[in-house]
């Protein structure tokens, strides 16, 4: 009999991983947010033009190409999850999968031609 002290933890540990990559996204989201409401407080009444303004600078597009990865990883890892818990059947579960990150693909790309198209 192996007493509950001798067991060794083993496995490849991928939960810790993706809780960390949610816990940074959602750090990385909240101080892109915490930016944008300050530049909406500061500013008071903002225009189209303020925000076309505000969006010429580089380091906005960075942050805000930034907070959009962010979001897009923050989702793919919390579907991926709903997915491997709910879906049994592996084909249906992996098409799904697929679909998400064909999606997920798609709208960075177009947010990279959005951020950048102003």
């Amino acid at each position: 009999m192996v007493s509950a002290a001798k067991k060794i933890p083993v496995g490849a540990h991928y939960g810790w991983k993706d809780w960390l990559a949610q816990r940074v996204t959602a750090v990385i989201m909240l101080l892109f947010s915490i930016v944008i409401i300050g530049f909406f407080m500061l500013k008071g009444g903002v225009t189209f033009a303020d925000w076309k303004e505000l969006f010429r600078s580089q380091l906005i597009r960075i942050l805000a190409l930034m907070f959009l990865l962010s979001v897009y990883y923050h989702a793919w890892i919390g579907i991926k999850d709903v997915l491997m818990d709910y879906i049994k059947p592996a084909g249906l579960r992996i098409g799904l999968q697929v679909a998400v990150l064909l999606f997920l693909l798609g709208c960075t790309i177009w947010s990279v031609s959005i951020i950048w198209g102003v």
